[in-house]
């Protein structure tokens, strides 16, 4: 097939530890946003770090894409090699209650697939858990230019509106005749605002159709010039759709210079702030319990 490097990163350590957009981060605690970076659990007010004006972003300054994670397990050989990653979460890093025990593993489950499985336990006291996978996409080659001709898919009717800070509102309505339709499949950027120097795009949460702790389909993306395409499912109440809009003059690998809307992120997720939303999904792990959230990524042209 016609091969090319679809996700945008670094060619060293350092492009990671300075960079701020997660490249191809595993996000957490909580990804996504927590209102004025607080929250009340089972009566006890919790207190973030604040990284986004009010908010609490990505799991404060120091989230689990800024720490180090120790090899658990790795088997390079054979048709489905896999590693693993471990983390320890102490209780009251960046804010959150509780020790949280952390695996990540990544594995080529099939011949053109990924799979990407996150396990959290919590071991002394309530938290919310939320993680993600940000990666960022570009199928027609990382640093080929922006994504807006991609053709989008999100097996989403409704999605959750979002206030001047973008915390959700709490309401989940239909994406049925706004710019948010991606029920068909519909090129990026169609009806997308373009704001040139940061902003504009998309930022936000759609509830993935279907039952929420099943695995299904998410999302399908297919890059129209090279044909290149990828279909990710999911077992999350939501997908954010991130359109890169603040990426700029970012010097990636292999020599290239990422910019706005240079790749789209397709985080499978709870909803942002569902610790301050009784409505939605409960996003609380309490001792005992495992966090199970599961990818499956296919590629195909």
């Amino acid at each position: 097939g016609n091969l090319a490097d679809v996700i945008l990163g670094y060619d060293t350590l350092r492009g990671y530890v300075n960079g701020t957009g997660s490249f191809g981060a595993t996000v957490g605690r909580v990804v996504n946003r927590i209102a004025k970076s607080r929250f009340v659990l089972d009566g006890k007010a919790y207190r973030l770090f604040r990284n986004d004006g009010n908010n609490s972003i990505h799991g404060g300054h120091r989230g689990f894409g800024k720490v180090i994670w120790t090899v658990k397990e790795y088997v390079r050989d054979g048709d489905t090699p896999y590693i693993t990653f471990f983390y320890h979460s102490f209780d009251g890093e960046q804010g959150f209650p509780g020790d949280l025990d952390v695996y990540v593993t990544y594995q080529l489950s099939g011949p053109y697939e990924l799979s990407i499985r996150m396990n959290a336990t919590a071991t002394t006291k309530a938290t919310p858990v939320n993680l993600a996978n940000h990666a960022y996409w570009n199928l027609a080659g990382h640093g080929s230019g922006d994504v807006l001709e991609h053709e989008l898919q999100l097996l989403a009717s409704r999605y959750t509106p979002l206030d001047d800070t973008k915390i959700p509102t709490g309401q989940v309505v239909p994406v049925a005749g706004t710019m948010y339709d991606f029920r068909t499949p519909t090129p990026v950027g169609a009806h997308m605002e373009i704001v040139p120097g940061g902003g504009g795009g998309y930022d936000i949460n759609f509830a993935v159709d279907g039952q929420q702790d099943a695995m299904r389909k998410v999302a399908f993306v297919r890059d129209p010039e090279s044909g290149r395409a990828l279909e990710l499912w999911a077992n999350q109440p939501g997908v954010q759709l991130y359109t890169s809009n603040w990426v700029s003059n970012e010097k990636g690998k292999a020599g290239e210079v990422y910019e706005q809307y240079g790749a789209l992120c397709l985080e499978t997720q709870a909803y942002p702030d569902a610790v301050n939303h009784p409505e939605f999904p409960s996003s609380i792990v309490r001792p005992g319990q495992v966090y199970k959230h599961g990818m499956l990524f296919k590629f195909s042209n």
